[in-house]
């Protein structure tokens, strides 16, 4: 029978860095603005989307703005303020994981007793605005921001005014607003409003969040790449009812799962996936996004590397189809998407289709700890040879899943026995160690 457990745990594949929107920051001093990695998260269904925008900008909040194109114009109602804590649990829930196992004594019939998950770790606006072509549409004080509906007729306009009243813009996101304003978008620009922030007396900005209707599935990028400080890490978690979520012009790939790995990867964990997402990046040229998790949720989990997220977290985020207490299924499909991007390899925004695909997929890296005991009957025997074989696997799984040096690999392994296996290693393998 198998017994499972799990366990919480974070990874932090970027650390101590700005958060961007999918939009770019622009500020009101020299300060120097960073956006290296976000989460989204995108409720879908049918033409209507909830869009939450975590962020966890580091800088002093009196220079935090972002501008963010929008499809449609967008009321005081259709904005909100969300909950960092929602997206966290999203995150820990669809993280890629780690399970261990643990052989069993061979002589009686094998049998497996343990298994454990751990998941990887924000004024004024001028009059001139009728020769610069901008029109407020409308501007709210929601929470602890100022936001402002802009349309524009041309990008120049839009700049002018951007800089006029205090905004600095990037080099080169004249050009590609003019992209977003020649689709007929709007822009939704929000920055911090400091007396309203101390009086709510939070000390983080929240997620904002934002509900329209607009044929197109779709989340822009490209602001975020002019000012960006090299390539960018985006984290995009769908919920949707019909399936699998993806892009349709740029590939989706599964981050390949299921390998078994030596067992002191359990200590370096970290280390590991975030070399493996980088080889694996390395291999797709930078130009995939890369599927981490796909699972429905009226299915739980298995194994858990956080509890579900609840009908009520589900709600907050966005899910309006779903009834919190109705006692109905939760009727949400999930995809975690991953994609390292910038203005070169992906200079398209993400444009997504909702698939009918139902079938579960997580990223899940596996540990087998050998039978420690000292029965010596012919199954044992036979176990312990074989088990130099499975180490040599794995160190090669590992190697081919990192672009690891695999003697390195092996070293760390500390093989017992490790010299009476058949390897040897061969002469120009020595040559530039």
């Amino acid at each position: 029978m198998l017994k499972k457990w799990c366990v919480a745990a974070s990874l932090l594949v970027v650390s101590g860095q700005a958060l961007s929107f999918c939009g770019f920051y622009v500020a009101q001093a020299d300060t120097k603005l960073f956006n290296q990695a976000s989460q989204v998260v995108l409720v879908r269904d049918g033409d209507k989307t909830v869009l939450t925008m975590a962020n966890d900008f580091k800088g002093d909040l009196k220079e935090f703005a972002i501008v963010i194109p929008v499809p449609t114009f967008i009321e005081e109602g259709q904005i909100h303020i969300g909950d960092k804590a929602h997206i966290d649990h999203l995150d820990a829930y669809s993280a890629p994981r780690l399970v261990e196992y643990f052989d069993g004594n061979p002589c009686p019939p094998p049998a497996t007793v343990g298994e454990v998950a751990m998941s990887l770790p924000a004024a004024p606006f001028d009059s001139d605005m009728a020769r610069d072509g901008v029109k407020i549409e409308a501007q709210y004080t929601i929470g602890e921001y100022d936001i402002l509906i802009l349309s524009a007729e041309q990008s120049g306009g839009l700049v002018r005014w951007l800089k006029k009243n205090g905004y600095r813009i990037p080099k080169g996101a004249k050009s590609v607003l003019g992209s977003y304003i020649k689709q007929k978008m709007r822009f939704f620009v929000a920055k911090v409003n400091l007396t309203e922030q101390a009086k709510l007396g939070y000390n983080y900005l929240r997620p904002l969040q934002v509900a329209y209707e607009s044929p197109k599935f779709m989340l822009p990028i490209r602001l975020g790449t002019v000012n960006a400080d090299g390539a960018q890490e985006l984290f995009i978690y769908t919920l949707t009812r019909q399936g699998r979520v993806e892009t349709t012009n740029y590939r989706t790939v599964k981050l390949p799962t299921d390998m078994d790995l030596p067992v002191y990867i359990k200590d370096d964990f970290a280390n590991f996936y975030r070399a493996l997402f980088d080889y694996q990046v390395e291999k797709e040229d930078m130009r995939a996004v890369f599927l981490e998790y796909a699972w429905n949720m009226n299915q739980g989990c298995d194994p858990c590397a956080a509890s579900p997220p609840s009908e009520q977290e589900l709600r907050e985020l966005g899910v309006f189809w779903n009834q919190p207490e109705s006692g109905s299924p939760v009727d949400t499909f999930i995809t975690r998407l991953h994609l390292r991007y910038n203005a070169k390899n992906f200079p398209e925004d993400l444009i997504f289709q909702e698939t009918s695909d139902h079938n579960n997929f997580q990223g899940r890296y596996v540990l087998r700890h050998p039978w420690q005991g000292t029965a010596d009957c012919p199954q044992a025997q036979e176990y312990r040879r074989n088990l130099t074989t499975r180490w040599e696997k794995e160190a090669q799984e590992l190697a081919n899943l990192t672009g690891w040096n695999i003697q390195n690999i092996r070293r760390k392994m500390n093989l017992p026995g490790l010299g009476n296996t058949g390897y040897q290693e061969r002469w120009w393998q020595k040559l530039w160690k």
